[in-house]
């Protein structure tokens, strides 16, 4: 694999590392690492290490992430339909797990897909407060609702924008930012050589120079008194402690905090910036101190006092009929959702997050939570409502068993045949579960249950 690496590459980290050059090199010897972190919002690390059927060594930077076998391929097992997890590289754990996010803060992940980071801010928020996700890709954006559907996430605003517009119309509105910043990707050589292969000289330069816009733009939507978290997954100066000695200079208003140390982390290197001494306060993982593929991260706080974010929804009433038929759905059970926040549009139902109207001009894959489609004489709901329940939410409850093959089948959106007294109503719409927790939605009929697991989530085997 050496053999493949750019040799300028390889100079220049030679030149930053010194004597720790060759254990450097050995670790892209050394296996890859594979990590899942728990989707807290769904299940505590406790209950799920009782469930859990992999081998997991913890994560010492972060209290839900643990390294996992190969051989465990958690991607197949029905848990991860169900949200439980998120499979994610280890060190790339550390930025949303330092970043001190709390239940009812406004929360930006302003590099967002594919939702590593953004699904921890999330969950982390348990359903208070808004999170906005923004990806500039219409195609990776559509793969981050997928996972912030999946985690069962229902405060989001998912954006599909250039910062500078985002800045335009939320200025100084969110308490911590996150900015995982596009970058050269040198972290990746290991786990991706394809990576590698596309990596040049002026790259690194290239990269800088979109990172500090990219912070321009997010320090701009920072409240006074609130917390920015920045990382890459690359070793190069320049992007790193390079972008942090630009922000210091030219927005005095930011000041860089420390971060807590753990076994095998690094600080950020002063020589390598513009000779701050604070810039010691930044961390580097590198390959070959810790068990991750490498990530650079810095906290920095906007100086002032931070005041409480305030609800802002003015959605249009959904009329008598609609509301009807939605009645007649939530009948059964506890409404687990605002009314005032609940927005119909072309038929389509939405959970709206606490503000989120007021953004003219800026596009959007989806605002708030999805909940359902009104049809004829009818109300349909939606797969993402199915995830962003529990159990005792819903009273038609169809339990399975992980080991059943129904589950498989379920997954692959199969008919399934339903042995009496399996389900606790006995007709309508059932909730399916896996060992108790809501994978999606059927309809039973005559112990048939017609499969409403969405054509596009499927699996094929």
């Amino acid at each position: 694999m050496i053999e493949q690496l750019p040799k300028a590459f390889l100079e220049r980290m030679k030149a930053m590392l010194g004597e720790e050059y060759e254990d450097f090199l050995k670790s892209y010897e050394a296996p890859r690492q594979f990590g899942l972190r728990i989707n807290t919002l769904k299940i505590s690390v406790e209950e799920f290490l009782k469930q859990s059927p992999f081998h997991l060594t913890k994560v010492p930077w972060t209290e839900n992430g643990f390294y996992y076998e190969e051989a465990d391929r958690p991607a197949r097992h029905p848990y991860y339909a169900s949200g439980l997890y998120y499979l994610q590289e280890p060190s790339a754990m550390a930025p949303a797990a330092i970043l001190p996010v709390a239940p009812g803060d406004y929360v930006l992940d302003l590099c967002a897909a594919p939702g590593g980071k953004a699904t921890e801010l999330g969950a982390r928020l348990k359903g208070q407060g808004m999170l906005v996700a923004n990806e500039i890709s219409a195609s990776r954006a559509k793969a981050l609702l997928r996972n912030i559907e999946l985690c069962g996430i229902k405060n989001s605003f998912i954006t599909n924008e250039v910062p500078k517009n985002l800045a335009r119309v939320m200025p100084e509105f969110f308490d911590k930012v996150l900015v995982d910043a596009p970058c050269s990707g040198e972290g990746m050589f290991r786990k991706d050589m394809d990576v590698a292969k596309t990596w040049d000289e002026s790259r690194p330069e290239f990269f800088a120079n979109l990172q500090r816009e990219i912070v321009s733009n997010a320090i701009s939507m920072l409240k006074p008194g609130g917390l920015m978290l920045y990382s890459t997954c690359t070793f190069a100066p320049i992007e790193n402690e390079g972008t942090i000695s630009y922000i210091l200079e030219n927005f005095p208003e930011m000041e860089l905090l420390e971060i807590p140390a753990y076994e095998g982390f690094s600080e950020g290197n002063p020589e390598w910036g513009n000779g701050d001494d604070t810039l010691k306060r930044c961390v580097r993982i590198f390959p070959h101190k810790m068990a991750g593929e490498g990530h650079f991260i810095a906290l920095l706080k906007k100086k002032g006092i931070l005041y409480p974010s305030k609800s802002d929804v003015a959605v249009q009433k959904p009329e008598k009929e609609a509301w009807k038929l939605l009645n007649e759905f939530w009948a059964p059970m506890e409404l687990p959702f605002e009314k005032e926040r609940i927005e119909i549009r072309n038929q389509n139902v939405y959970y709206l997050p606490p503000a989120s109207n007021h953004y003219k001009g800026i596009h959007f894959v989806r605002n708030g939570l999805f909940l359902g489609e009104l049809k004829k004489n009818r109300f349909e709901p939606s797969e993402p409502l199915a995830l962003a329940l529990s159990q005792d939410q819903f009273p038609a409850i169809l339990n399975l068993s992980s080991e059943e093959e129904r589950v498989t089948r379920y997954l692959r959106g199969e008919t399934l045949l339903i042995e009496d007294g399996e389900a606790k109503v006995k007709k309508g719409w059932q909730l399916v579960c896996v060992d108790g927790h809501p994978l999606g939605f059927g309809k039973l009929v005559n112990q048939t249950l017609k499969n409403k697991y969405p054509a596009g989530w499927r699996r094929n085997s």
